[in-house]
This record gives structure tokens, C-alpha cells and sequence, in this order.
């Protein structure tokens, strides 16, 4: 009886046992790697996965765009290109530094005691946003002679959004002798929109003056304006030549309500009423004539 030798035969299994793993992790992967079986078609065509074939169709639906759009767009055409590019006559051009405007805001006339009557005051300037020459007329005639008249040149500088101050000269024609001033004064737009004018004037021979004037725009319609007036004048010192005196001199207040055919032509009704105080109304019942006049207007304004 032969001997058997131990420590072969365990050299023998271990080398069995893997042997046997390795073909059996072999076999596992081939497996795994191996494709599913592809379905038949009922039809008895192969080829097409069932499951694989309903994700292309959803996906064809959902994340490819349309080759045309839903809605499509027109051709653009001549007509089209014309009208979005017009053919420009006139190069493009700013606006010009240099401008002016010219205004009448009051041509009237009313017909009272002693008569007839006509009045005027009216405005220009020309120049820039900044600096305008500035010129200022009012007057009236009265029984066919003209009873008041002046003239006001200015400098004008603008020192705000809405004011300008001035600087020029004043010169009476009517009453009495002719008379020269020297003239400052500022202008603008008010709180609540209220055409402010101020102007405070010496004379050559030492009279000192004042004027304070205010008027408002109310819109009834786009068309239809009233305008409220309201203006005073006052005097350092007594002028018997003139018919004036110290201190408040005059004051007139006034509404007229204009319609406005267009922006620059404008008829309009009004009503007037002045009236003097202190020593000009001493002056005025020395000559025989009211303190106190009220009169219905008619005119037009315009401007240009």
C-alpha cells in the first residue's frame, strides 16, 4: 500500500478550486456583455426594439424644432424698406443757436367816456436759451391822441429753468415831456404757473419807479382761455408834469377770455378796471378826470 503524499494533494485542490473561479467570473462576464434578445415584430421583421423605437418617436416631437416656423414670417420687399427708410431730402441739421419770438398779447379797443379808445402791449426777443436782446411796448390812445407811450430795450440773461434777469433802458414818449430810465427787473414762470414780471427803474432826472406785474393762463378748453390780469405801479416821488405822485400810484385789474383759432391768432372779450391813489388821484381830480375807470375791451392776440 503505497503512501500518499499530503502536501501535493492540497497543491492539487487549491489549484482546482481556482481554476473553477476564473472560468465560472469567464462565463459571468461573457453573459453580461451579451445583448438582449431583440423583439420580434408581429409582422415578422427584426430589428426594431419596441422600447427603443417609442423614446426616438417621443424624442423626434419633443427636442427637434420645427423645420418652418408656426407662424411665418413675410418676405420683406422693396415697399417695405422704402417705407422703413424714407429718402431724406434735407440732410439731418440741428436747431439753430440764434431764435426769436414776437407777441401782441393785448391789440383792443373799447369805446367810453370821453371816447373812443385803443391800447396795445407787446413783446420780442431774439437770441439763445442764455442770452436775448429783449424788447417791451405798451400805450394807448385815447379821442385820436395818444395819451401814453413806451419803449423798453433789455439784456436778458437766463438764470434759472424759469427766470431771467434784465438789465436796459426805458423811455416814455406820452405823458408830458419824453423821459429816459434806466431799467432792472426780473421775469419768469411763478409758483402755480403765475407770469411774473418785476422792474424797478431811475430816471435822469432822480424819479424812481416801480412795476409789478402777474397774469395767468386758466385753460377752459383746449381752445377757450381765460386770462386774469393784475398790475401796479408806484413812484419814489411826485411828478406834477406827469400827472404822478409819490408812493402807489396805480393799479389795474382786468380778465379777458380768448379763443384761440389757432395757436397764433387769437381773438378775445375782456374787462378792465384801474384805478388811482394818493397824490395821482389828487392830480387826476385837479384836471377834471376819474380815479376810477372800468371798460369792456375786444381785440386779439398774436404772435409770430
Amino acid at each position: 500500500m503505497s503512501r500518499v503524499n499530503i502536501p501535493a494533494a492540497l497543491a492539487l485542490a487549491l489549484g482546482l478550486a481556482l481554476h473553477g473561479t476564473a472560468v465560472a467570473q469567464h462565463h459571468h462576464g461573457h453573459a453580461a456583455s451579451t445583448p438582449a434578445p431583440v423583439a420580434q415584430d408581429p409582422s415578422g421583421h427584426e430589428g426594431h426594439d419596441a422600447t427603443n423605437h417609442g423614446a426616438m418617436d417621443h424624442s423626434v416631437g419633443q427636442g427637434t424644432p420645427p423645420s418652418e416656423p408656426i407662424t411665418p414670417i413675410p418676405t420683406v420687399t422693396d415697399a417695405d424698406r422704402t417705407a422703413a427708410f424714407p429718402v431724406l431730402h434735407r440732410p439731418m441739421q440741428h436747431a439753430p443757436e440764434i431764435n426769436s419770438y414776437v407777441v401782441f398779447n393785448r391789440l383792443e379797443a373799447w369805446d367810453a367816456d370821453p371816447g373812443t379808445g385803443q391800447a396795445w402791449e407787446g413783446e420780442a426777443w431774439i437770441g439763445s436759451d442764455i442770452n436775448r436782446l429783449w424788447l417791451r411796448t405798451d400805450g394807448e390812445r385815447i379821442g385820436g391822441r395818444t395819451d401814453a407811450a413806451e419803449l423798453e430795450v433789455f439784456y436778458g440773461r437766463s438764470v434759472s429753468t424759469w427766470w431771467d434777469v434784465l438789465a436796459g433802458i426805458k423811455h416814455d414818449f406820452n405823458p408830458g415831456e419824453s423821459q429816459t430810465w434806466a431799467a432792472f427787473g426780473v421775469q419768469g414762470l411763478a409758483p402755480m404757473k403765475f407770469d411774473v414780471s418785476a422792474t424797478a427803474y431811475v430816471g435822469d432826472s432822480g424819479q424812481t419807479a416801480a412795476n409789478l406785474e402777474a397774469e395767468y393762463e386758466l385753460l377752459l378748453t383746449n381752445r377757450l382761455i381765460l386770462q386774469p390780469l393784475l398790475e401796479i405801479t408806484a413812484f419814489g416821488k411826485d411828478d406834477p408834469q406827469r400827472g404822478v405822485g409819490s408812493g402807489l400810484s396805480s393799479m389795474e385789474a382786468g380778465a379777458r377770455l380768448r379763443y384761440e383759432i389757432n395757436r397764433r391768432f387769437a381773438p378775445y372779450v375782456g374787462v378792465s378796471h384801474e384805478r388811482v391813489f394818493g397824490n395821482t388821484a389828487d392830480f387826476r381830480r385837479a384836471d377834471g378826470e376819474n380815479t376810477r375807470d372800468t371798460r369792456l375791451v375786444a381785440g386779439v392776440r398774436i404772435w409770430f
